[in-house]
């Protein structure tokens, strides 16, 4: 279990990721060492943990995508292990209802997820089938989601205004520094400049331009067995799309949300919440009915083993055992040879390619 000091050390962390453990241990009313000594206890045990992933800003327009999978009988570990290591996936969670897995996967482009579906997940062993949805829109996502375990007057600054990110992707070097703070986003300058090759001088410009951009989002994270927000649940919803911006609004600033995006297909909202217990469910829908006449409540589902969070994997505890670098991408080159087959076999059937 957590103490006081392990959560305010956690919410620390979450506003500001990098500070000194001078600044974290003011905040906390302890000194630095003991701010350090208990984050290293904390991380070696896997129930806390900090990542760096880009932002969509700075990776182009990208295809974020909810995939329903119905795995065969006695075949979802299996199916997991082959899962797990795909640079793609974000999310990967063992549900209850009418699926077995729910994946939260990233792609570059619509062809790139379908040929994900269709020749990655379509001729794996073990899945009996898929249900794909995109997100049309991210209104918000779990890194901005806090303990809020400080004071008011103890909390960091809130963020500072920033310039709008760039149009243009991230660069080669950009993306090797950002890939190598997804493993310690509290590396000292000197340790990334040594492990990237690049000038500490250089290091220090490139971090500051990308923070400046909302280029890279930091995670800081807890075991949710630890947490005090032990239930995971993901609701499907759909509301009238004259009222789809507001209802989205709201229940994003709500505190138990960590995502919540609209969504193609017949359900056109999704969101998922973080609950104190099980009871909690059917008090917090109906509450969310109450207060969103318009809103009608779906389907939903309890996480049973979140195997992967935002590019971790983790143990049944929720207790981070490895990292899988999360990139936004997919080398989908796996793939080319039976979708060239089956361009083939379409030409030959008179058909044209696309």
């Amino acid at each position: 279990m957590l103490d006081e000091i392990d959560y305010l050390l956690i919410t620390a962390l979450q506003h500001e990721p990098r500070a000194d453990w001078r600044r974290i241990g003011a905040l906390l009313d302890v000194d630095a060492t003991t701010a350090a000594r208990r984050w290293a206890r904390l991380t070696g045990a896997g129930l806390a943990w900090l990542g760096c992933h880009p932002s969509p800003a700075a990776t182009g327009e990208l295809i974020v995508a909810f995939i329903e999978v119905d795995c065969e009988p006695g075949r979802l570990h299996t199916v997991c292990e082959q899962l797990v290591d795909d640079a793609a996936l974000f999310n990967i969670e063992h549900a209850t209802g009418s699926r077995d897995l729910l994946l939260t996967a990233v792609f570059r482009s619509q062809t790139q997820l379908a040929r994900y579906v269709g020749f990655r997940l379509g001729a794996l062993p073990g899945i009996a089938a898929t249900r794909t949805q995109i997100a049309t829109a991210l209104h918000t996502e779990g890194s901005r989601w806090r303990l809020d375990r400080l004071k008011e007057s103890g909390r960091p600054d809130g963020p500072r205004a920033r310039p709008a990110a760039p149009a243009a992707t991230l660069g080669p070097a950009d993306l090797d520094l950002v890939l190598l703070l997804g493993e310690d986003c509290r590396q000292s300058v000197s340790r990334l400049a040594e492990r990237s090759g690049l000038s500490a001088a250089t290091v220090r410009r490139r971090l500051a331009r990308l923070e400046a951009a909302n280029a890279i989002a930091y995670r800081c994270e807890a075991a949710r067995s630890v947490s005090g927000w032990p239930v995971s649940a993901t609701v499907w919803g759909a509301v009238p799309a004259a009222e789809t911006a507001r209802v989205t609004a709201q229940l994003s600033g709500m505190r138990e949300t960590r995502l919540c995006a609209t969504l193609t297909g017949p359900h056109n909202l999704l969101f998922t919440v973080w609950l104190r217990s099980v009871g909690d469910i059917q008090p917090f829908e109906a509450a969310l009915v109450q207060r969103f006449p318009d809103l009608t409540i779906t389907d939903r589902a309890v996480t049973l083993w979140r195997l992967k969070h935002a590019g971790h994997i983790l143990d049944p505890e929720g207790r981070r055992l490895r990292t899988v670098p999360f990139t936004g991408m997919w080398n989908d080159g796996d793939t080319s040879a039976a979708e060239t087959a089956l361009l083939d076999r379409l030409r030959g059937a008179g058909g044209t390619p696309v």
